[in-house]
């Protein structure tokens, strides 16, 4: 595995979801993936997410998407070490297949989900329609640009391979009015190819990086907050739809209730065209210093 780390973002998405196979297939198949390096130290959790689909996908006999995803967050995982993925073919039917994958460090778990696969079959349809009247992500201003000379925002921000646009303003310094919904305009930052397999593992990536602020902002509890301590404990993700995660697309986000050290988001993601593609869930642990929440 290369150490060098190429500049272009979406390169070093395509890297860290390339993984590895260092040992013949058998009941339990093995992949190394390299980790995406963050500021904090911590791994994304969207990485091991977009990680674990590429590698439940690379067990199946036959060409399957992914549908859904359950995982649970057991341990923060370190961003300077690579990581390992244990896949177990727990089922393989005829329109459905379902693959188990634990990811390791050092040998100890750090991530455990479950993965299904399905088949392109016929059946009902129809959707939840997508909130009509919200500004263009042309429109909005990157984050990007606009916190570029920020000690710890800005590196983060632009060294992403996913590009964010919030359509009620962000909440990396402050909170301007407390709210338990919002809206942000979301893709990869550059073109994908193809592979309907790739696109959805990269928007099981980008759905991890602002599906926590909608407890945050509800509490009016900004990213700056001092001392603030959050972190994912489990992710669900269902795929509806074909995803084109290279083009914008609308995370729809609302938090039902926090409480007890822990906060719940729920999100949709829509086409630009409004067709909804995913629906996601993830309960966060979310702390502070002072015990006000």
């Amino acid at each position: 595995m290369s150490e060098t780390t190429p500049r272009d973002p979406v390169a070093r998405l395509r890297e860290f979801l390339d993984l590895e196979e260092p040992g013949a297939r058998t009941s339990t198949d093995i992949f190394v993936g390299r980790s995406q390096p963050m500021p904090s130290g911590r791994i994304f959790g969207g990485q091991v997410l977009g990680q674990s689909v590429i590698a439940a996908s690379r067990t199946l006999p036959d060409p399957r998407e992914p549908h859904s995803f359950h995982g649970y967050f057991l341990r923060p995982g370190d961003a300077t070490k690579p990581v390992t993925f244990a896949v177990s073919r727990i089922h393989d039917g005829r329109s459905f297949a379902r693959r188990a994958v634990q990811a390791y460090q050092d040998g100890t778990p750090i991530f455990s989900s479950i993965c299904s696969f399905q088949d392109d079959d016929p059946g009902f349809s129809h959707q939840l329609p997508m909130p009509e009247g919200l500004p263009q992500p042309e429109h909005l201003p990157d984050p990007a640009d606009t916190y570029a000379e920020h000690p710890m925002s800005g590196r983060l921000l632009r060294e992403n391979p996913v590009e964010v646009r919030h359509a009620n303003g962000d909440i990396w310094l402050t909170v301007d009015e407390p709210s338990p919904t919002q809206a942000v305009w979301t893709r990869v930052r550059g073109e994908l190819g193809g592979d309907q397999t790739l696109h959805r593992a990269a928007l099981a990536y980008l759905s991890d990086f602002t599906i926590q602020e909608p407890v945050m902002r509800a509490n009016g509890m900004p990213w700056a907050t001092p001392g603030m301590n959050t972190a994912s404990l489990d992710h669900a993700i269902w795929w509806h739809r074909p995803v084109k995660a290279d083009e914008w697309m609308l995370y729809v986000q609302e938090s039902p209730s926090s409480g007890g050290g822990r906060g719940l988001s729920q999100g949709r993601l829509y086409s630009r065209d409004g067709i909804l593609v995913a629906s996601v869930a993830q309960e966060i642990m979310s702390r502070v210093p002072d015990g006000r929440r």
